[in-house]
């Protein structure tokens, strides 16, 4: 990765992350990352779990950019739920 003017990014990510993502944390893996990403189970201190389960959509966004990456089905029901919860992902 080049280096860019903040960190290996064009610029910071954007305050208002969803899932109340901490912008701290968001800021350090996007742009000053080398090695790993956030704690395993660091989305259970976010609303991600919340609001996966109770809106008929979930859009996901770039952090840098704010483009629309993707757009997934929400509500997830309690095996999916179970299933991430308690399987270690390699």
């Amino acid at each position: 990765m080049s280096k860019k003017a903040h960190g290996t990014c064009p610029y910071p990510p954007q305050r208002n992350l969803q899932f109340s993502v901490d912008w701290k944390k968001a800021d350090k893996i996007c742009c000053f990352n080398r090695h790993y990403a956030e704690r395993a189970g660091y989305f259970l201190t976010t609303t991600w779990l919340r609001d996966v389960k109770s809106m008929m959509k979930l859009k996901y966004y770039d952090s840098i950019t704010g483009k629309l990456l993707f757009t997934a089905p929400g509500k997830q029901d309690e095996t999916f739920v179970f299933i991430l919860l308690h399987v270690q992902f390699l």
